[in-house]
């Protein structure tokens, strides 16, 4: 009985110091933040130099296919991102 009661207890994860919820609101924040920079980067214009001074060959395009995905998943992570750090700031230390 003795070697049993010792085992479970070192077996068992302490919550309170592991996984309390600013940690994981910092994780979610620093993950959310990352994605959010490499798919804002991946993210295509379709926008040329002659652009930039207002010589635009497009008026309006649609998203498709992997544009628009792209597109969601960004909004979803600057989403997360900006609800994680709400958290953080309503949470006390």
């Amino acid at each position: 009985m003795k070697l049993n009661e010792t085992l479970d207890r070192k077996n068992k994860i302490d919550y309170n110091k592991d996984m309390n919820l600013g940690n994981i609101l910092e994780t979610a924040t620093l993950i959310s933040a990352i994605l959010s920079i490499l798919l804002i980067l991946l993210q295509q214009r379709g926008a040329s130099l002659g652009a930039g001074f207002g010589s635009s060959g497009e008026l309006y395009t649609t998203r498709r296919g992997l544009d628009k995905s792209l597109f969601n998943a960004t909004i979803i992570f600057v989403l997360i991102f900006v609800l994680s750090i709400l958290g953080l700031l309503l949470i006390p230390e």
